[in-house]
């Protein structure tokens, strides 16, 4: 159970439910659950340094959107935020406390990035050994930042811990042939678990509701944001290092490659995790200028790839010969479909949820409908290359991220085209959204756990 707020914060609540309660169509179940949601949103806009009246109305303001009456609740009470912001009688809390818990945890993931280097491995021969254990080194820090921000359970930091610990024990004890496939499999799917554990502890162990899991995706589409951002000044500042050393006379390009990189990566995915929290109090965010960016132009994309598959033609008879069977344009296409699905996520966790449909959802569907399109075409010709030169791991891990791809997008387009005909609610397209992240949790774990075994770990 959650730990119950300050006296007067609860007594605002109990209010707020009492508003939301007179809505007929809104049963117990239903306001349980937005109570749920709000105190979620109270206690990370708290550990993010509002004050617990400021976290309560900003909480509301968010909430608003939900139904009429939550919304006339946030207009009632929207001068009491702006009197307490302008003219509170006592100094707001600091948010130097999350500031320096992120840095510290940063400084740590970037020392634990060089523990290798301590036993005499690198990134070059030994590069194995970071493919191994490079996410188990980073993630755990920022996994443990949001535990202590969001003053986790004991169960909730068992349940975060746990995976962490099994993984560890997988990567260390698999005997991988060097440089193999199901080496890098595991790699880059451990990563993709681990991070989805991280959410966990995000969402403070509320794993069973749609809107925390919404929450984690909207944190992780603005955590890979800044990371971007950051990663942008960083290639400026070791520009700068390297002629700056190098006008003088001194090579540092040893210690931009052992230091700076790796050890700026690790610090860098705290301090990304940091700036999303600490941004939470500023209503407005960059979601829906993305989405509305980017939406028509891997729309265009996608109908590009579907024009060119039926020019080029001979999509069925797969192997080496066929276009569209190419490994590398097959890896390719995986990618696309990838963004789609996350921009697609990043667009649901941005919009109103009250808002009737529109002309942006209109497009989302053709951009939907032109995944699904591309999909089945990228799954033709890997059965083809399948039953012309075999199974192999990567193939077969491939396949089965195609077809989980393929039941998500076709559930989100017969959705997407309800609400847009005003069949359905908006609620229901973002629950079958978020319901495919145990999906991809579980398909990620049997990469990584039978994948190597199955193919002899090569």
């Amino acid at each position: 159970m959650r730990d119950r707020l300050d006296p007067a914060i609860e007594d605002q609540i109990k209010t707020w439910r009492s508003y939301v309660s007179r809505r007929e169509a809104i049963d117990g179940p239903d306001v349980d659950e937005l109570e749920d949601h709000l105190r979620g949103q109270i206690d990370r806009l708290v550990a993010s340094g509002l004050s617990a009246d400021e976290a309560f109305l900003v909480a509301v303001k968010r909430l608003g959107g939900l139904d009429d009456l939550s919304r006339e609740f946030a207009r009632e009470h929207s001068d009491r935020l702006w009197k307490q912001l302008m003219f509170a009688d006592e100094p707001r809390p600091s948010r130097a406390g999350g500031l320096t818990a992120a840095l510290g945890l940063a400084v740590a993931a970037a020392l634990a990035i060089k523990v290798p280097a301590l036993f005499g491995l690198g990134f070059g021969e030994d590069a194995d050994v970071y493919a191994r254990f490079g996410a188990l080194l980073v993630l755990p820090f920022l996994a443990g930042y949001f535990l202590v921000r969001r003053r986790a359970s004991v169960r909730t930091v068992i349940a975060v811990a746990v995976p962490f610990v099994l993984a560890a024990v997988v990567m260390a004890v698999y005997p991988f042939a060097p440089g193999g496939a199901t080496l890098m499999l595991a790699a880059t799917h451990v990563a993709v678990a681990l991070w989805l554990v991280t959410g966990i502890a995000y969402v403070g162990g509320r794993v069973t509701s749609s809107r925390a899991r919404m929450d984690f995706i909207r944190f992780t589409g603005e955590w890979v944001v800044y990371l971007a951002l950051i990663g942008l000044g960083g290639a400026v500042l070791i520009a700068l290092t390297v002629g700056v050393f190098s006008a003088i006379g001194l090579d540092a390009g040893w210690f931009v490659e052992e230091w700076m990189v790796p050890c700026g990566i690790a610090g860098a995915v705290v301090i990304a995790g940091w700036l999303v929290e600490a941004k939470q109090s500023v209503i407005e965010n960059i979601a829906p200028v993305l989405t509305k960016l980017f939406t028509p132009l891997f729309t265009l994309l996608l109908l590009a790839f579907i024009v060119a598959g039926f020019v080029q033609g001979d999509l069925v008879n797969g192997g080496d010969t066929t276009t569209f069977a190419q490994r590398d344009l097959l890896i390719l296409f995986d990618v696309v479909l990838i963004v789609v699905v996350g921009l697609l996520l990043y667009a649901i966790s941005a919009r109103e949820p009250s808002a009737p449909p529109s002309w942006f959802e209109r497009l989302q569907l053709l951009m939907v409908l032109a995944a699904l399109v591309v999909d089945v075409m990228v799954l033709i010709a890997m059965v083809g290359r399948i039953a012309e030169f075999g199974a192999s791991p990567n193939k077969l891990a491939s396949l089965g991220l195609n077809v989980i791809l393929l039941a998500n997008l076709a559930g989100a387009a017969w959705l997407q085209l309800r609400f847009a005909m005003r069949r359905t609610t908006f609620e229901r397209l973002e629950r079958w959204q978020t319901g495919f992240l145990p999906v991809y949790l579980a398909w990620a774990t049997v990469v990584v756990v039978v994948f190597p075994p199955a193919f002899a770990y090569v």
